[in-house]
């Protein structure tokens, strides 16, 4: 397997290193291909090769963001120059975000552990009805959890309660549904998500963002009734489990002022000192003087951020892979184009399509959140939580299984959006944080 992924990757760099030279030669002309510019075709390459080579998306995101970065530099140019003088200018400009992304990436890593550690995922069931009703409640739970944590960490949660209170006979269905509320409960939280978070890291108010839990809550009910009515008929909850352990409180400590620090940061240099947001990555840094003023109170577990750092290597490669886009040839943002993009999320990864609209401007960012954090659920490996958790559950490894078993995932997203037009209306908005454009010296077009 791994031979037969290595000599794939070597295709798909072969493919993005050959458009360089076509490139080259049409660039006198127009670069484009079919009437589609060549970063969008390099980039949709890239997100291809994430989409089939899981194994291996790192050097897939490398290999991608190295081809577009070198395309941009001998090639096309960006808006800050051309070059590599206008690539530096360029790293200038995003690399507060870039920050900001890798330390809270690395940081949620430690504060998920300590949740997981705290023993509440472990008491959380003994709460729990003894009939259907208590899969559809652990399924609330799982979006509550997510709502502050990572959505890959609570999608692990869910499976581990589910793993216990499923006789480790748990629904292929319900697994697409402990994904699906992962990822709803995600979608309105800025510290719930990747993709949140960078809308809050961009300057975009948290409540903007909250009002996407009007489409997850709908969704929730839509797709966590059949859902928990499949895994009852397949096997029913054992009750009364871990009757009496004990939550560690210190810990619940922890990741409270972890986002206690998150927050006040955020709100502070966005609201109060907002010309000093693209400076300096501040929201991060208060991540980790939050992390390193509690080592005394409990250990963190520094064993979990080689592994992260990876993770999060790979997703800032998408987005600064998506930053070098030139989304003004983009289709104009719209309530249909944040309904589309909730669709393609559930084939490629959210990041670069997050980043892309983030860039552009003119969304209703609480739709976009809504559609980009829940959409991917509608296929195992259309957001990271689905492909954590699948690595727990492998018999979910199925895109048909997934479509077949979890089809009500697909109906409560389109419940959920059409909720959220009913009552709120799509009001879109500007561009947050975006710096002046550089007038570009001239490059070759």
């Amino acid at each position: 397997m791994f031979f037969a992924q290595s000599r794939a990757l070597r295709h798909l760099v072969g493919v993005l290193l050959l458009a360089l030279p076509l490139a080259a030669g049409a660039a006198d002309t127009a670069p484009e291909i079919a009437g589609i510019p060549i970063e969008f075709i390099l980039f949709g390459v890239t997100l291809l090769g994430v989409a089939l080579f899981h194994n291996i998306t790192l050097y897939v995101g490398l290999a991608g963001v190295t081809t577009i970065s070198l395309y941009k530099i001998f090639v096309s140019g960006f808006k800050t120059g051309s070059g590599f003088s206008g690539f530096a200018a360029h790293l200038g400009h995003e690399w507060v975000i870039l920050s900001n992304l890798l330390c809270l990436l690395m940081g949620f890593a430690i504060l998920s552990r300590h949740f997981e550690k705290s023993h509440v995922p472990v008491v959380l069931p003994k709460y729990l009805p003894d009939d259907w009703k208590g899969g559809f409640v652990m399924l609330a739970m799982v979006f509550v959890i997510s709502t502050f944590l990572d959505n890959i960490a609570a999608a692990l949660i869910g499976g581990a309660m589910a793993h216990q209170l499923f006789r480790a006979k748990v629904h292929i269905g319900y697994l697409a549904a402990i994904v699906a509320a992962s990822n709803a409960g995600g979608s309105g939280s800025v510290v719930g998500d990747t993709t949140t978070t960078m809308l809050w890291i961009a300057g975009v108010s948290p409540l903007q963002v909250a009002e996407a839990a009007i489409g997850a809550v709908t969704a929730l009910v839509i797709f966590g009734i059949p859902a928990a009515r499949l895994q009852h008929a397949y096997s029913p909850i054992i009750p009364n489990t871990h009757q009496h352990t004990q939550i560690d409180w210190g810990r619940i400590f922890i990741v409270g002022l972890i986002l206690v620090f998150a927050v006040v940061a955020n709100v502070i240099i966005n609201v109060e000192y907002p010309a000093e947001a693209d400076r300096f990555p501040y929201i991060g840094v208060a991540v980790w003087a939050a992390i390193l003023l509690t080592i005394p109170l409990r250990r963190h577990d520094w064993e979990v951020l080689p592994a992260t750092f990876k993770g999060a290597v790979f997703l800032l490669s998408l987005v600064l892979c998506a930053s070098m886009m030139p989304v003004e040839r983009l289709p104009a943002a719209s309530a249909m184009t944040a309904f589309g993009l909730g669709w393609v999320s559930a084939v490629f990864d959210n990041i670069p399509l997050t980043a892309l609209a983030l860039k552009q401007g003119g969304y209703d960012w609480g739709f976009l959140a809504y559609a980009v954090g829940f959409g991917g659920s509608m296929i195992w490996f259309g957001s990271s939580a689905g492909v954590a958790l699948v690595s727990m559950y492998p018999e979910a490894r199925s895109v048909g299984l997934w479509l077949r078993h979890g089809w009500f995932i697909a109906v409560g997203y389109v419940a959920g959006f059409l909720v959220m037009l009913a009552l709120l209306g799509f009001h879109p908005e500007a561009p947050h944080n975006q710096a002046a454009p550089v007038q570009p010296s001239a490059a070759p077009r």
